[in-house]
């Protein structure tokens, strides 16, 4: 398998997640939207990983390392979303970061 193809399909999981951090109000929409950038760059670390038919798999390793942290930042971006919303009543970040 050529290598664009998995770089074009990251490419978009990248921007969407992009858009979806840029665009959108709600917060955990917002984590969302890094969880899929995070996706995209597990997905350009295995197709380099695969085209550079490494012995050791050093694309591999990194996207197990990469899938802990976004494991854990998830895990601490709701817990953080959930505590706003008990203090606020509302995940949405204009209304959360003004003019209190």
């Amino acid at each position: 398998m050529p290598l664009l193809y998995p770089l074009v399909l990251s490419a978009a999981l990248f921007g969407i997640g992009l858009y979806g951090v840029l665009a959108r109000r709600n917060a955990v929409l917002m984590l969302l939207g890094v969880e899929l950038m995070l996706n995209a760059v597990n997905l350009n670390l295995v197709a380099f990983d695969a085209w550079f038919a490494d012995e050791v798999h050093t694309g591999q390793v990194f996207t197990l390392f990469t899938i802990t942290l976004a494991a854990a930042e998830i895990g601490l971006g709701l817990a953080i979303i959930l505590a706003l919303f008990r203090a606020v009543r509302t995940v949405d970040v204009d209304e959360v970061g003004g003019d209190r």
